[in-house]
């Protein structure tokens, strides 16, 4: 099998990083963006045309040579499922014999989070090409937090109070870049990839209150308050529902695991909602 490993999303904040790890070690990659011009420049690696998941032909071109993909999943949508069942096709048609795939935290078929079932038929779909595979469950991004915060300083959802485990870009690069240098190590792995501290969304607002010098506060929704106050986005309700139900599952206790794996795989803890902060304050610039 090739030595090459094909990223995908290598411009953004999962792909990019990992890309970086891999040069860094010396590896010979094929990156893979929307937009080629953003792809980094990086040793070793050569930049691939343009290549949408939905693109079969596109994507078994771009592949072309890679032994090892690594999947970051793609953007929600209503095709989601099908872009990846085309992506992994395309993959396999190239020759890669092992994918390495971006998954979510809790991933199932009636999962409350309606973006996590998207990962489930994904992953189940890996699995039947009988391909050697690894799953990266991550949990909610630490930015997150901040992003959710309006600017009068509230995060509003359905959370309750219930608790998540959420981690950072930076130790899930870590994490996919052990396994991917790992070959064989990690095939037919599943792993939940998250924070080793599960906080409630107060709690999470007092740690951004810590760190802007203001107020962050909580206030829990119900459902129907969680659509009505994402109303004005105009976005679809397919989109809306992945929203609002993000907070539920949270409510619902599935986004409460605190797994060992960052620990385990890369002999570091995983990075705290505090210690994120205080490496990323333009995360929380929109408070200042």
């Amino acid at each position: 099998m090739s030595s090459v490993i094909a990223v995908t999303g290598a411009s953004g904040r999962i792909g990019g990083r990992v890309a970086r790890r891999l040069a860094d070690r010396g590896v010979k990659t094929r990156l893979l963006g929307r937009d080629p011009a953003r792809l980094p420049e990086l040793p070793g690696a050569v930049k691939a045309a343009p290549a949408p998941y939905g693109d079969g032909e596109a994507m078994r071109r771009a592949l072309d040579g890679a032994g090892t993909l690594f999947l970051v999943s793609a953007h929600e949508s209503p095709d989601r499922i099908q872009e990846h069942r085309t992506a992994i096709d395309a993959a396999l048609a190239a020759g890669v014999g092992r994918i390495v795939y971006v998954s979510f935290l809790g991933a199932a078929p009636q999962a409350t989070f309606t973006f996590a079932r998207d990962h489930w038929h994904t992953e189940r779909y890996i699995e039947a090409k009988g391909v050697p595979h690894t799953f990266l469950r991550d949990s909610w991004y630490l930015a997150g937090f901040a992003a959710m915060t309006g600017e009068d300083g509230v995060i509003r959802g359905p959370a309750g109070y219930g608790r998540v485990a959420a981690v950072a870009h930076e130790d899930i690069a870590d994490v996919a870049a052990a396994v991917l240098l790992g070959e064989g190590d990690h095939d037919g792995a599943t792993y939940d990839v998250t924070g080793e501290e599960a906080l409630t969304l107060a709690e999470a607002a007092a740690e951004l209150s810590r760190a802007t010098g203001r107020t962050i506060t909580y206030v829990p929704e119900t459902r129907a308050e969680a659509y009505a106050s994402r109303a004005r986005y105009g976005a679809e309700h397919w989109e809306v529902t992945g929203w609002v139900t993000s907070y539920e599952a949270i409510a619902a206790g599935e986004m409460s695991t605190a797994a060992d794996t960052v620990r385990r795989l890369t002999g570091h803890a995983p990075m705290t909602l505090r210690q994120y902060l205080t490496a990323h304050p333009r995360s929380y610039a929109h408070l200042d």
